[in-house]
């Protein structure tokens, strides 16, 4: 299993002013569902920040996401280690098949892939 990318989520109701403030430092916005907004750097694609206001199919909103090749194993193997999954692996209408689990810090993280 590979990590892809590691975004940070970022909980706010201030999604036009992180745009503007972050576009100062070269971010653009790159998706934007209403309830949450993801900005990325043009040189750097993988260079993302994400500012959510809540979590549209979880009962909380994560700290982070972290896209892997294989969300399936992720799974598989977070289940296997008794880790606390907080959101069970499903498939999303926008494209993404995730989960959520809670790291050592209690930190809430989604780990997803791209279908």
């Amino acid at each position: 299993m590979a990590v892809r990318r590691v975004v940070p989520n970022i909980q706010s109701e201030a999604a036009h002013e992180n745009r503007e403030f972050y576009g100062l430092l070269g971010f653009e916005e790159v998706m934007n569902h209403g309830w949450i907004m993801t900005l990325a750097s043009p040189s750097g694609p993988a260079a993302q920040v994400s500012f959510m206001t809540h979590d549209k199919t979880a009962p909380v909103a994560p700290d982070m996401s972290i896209e892997v090749d294989d969300v399936d194993a992720a799974y598989a193997v977070m289940r296997d280690s008794g880790a606390e999954i907080v959101h069970a692996l499903q498939d999303e209408e926008w494209g993404v098949r995730r989960f959520f689990v809670r790291d050592p810090n209690g930190r809430v993280v989604n780990v997803l892939g791209h279908r």
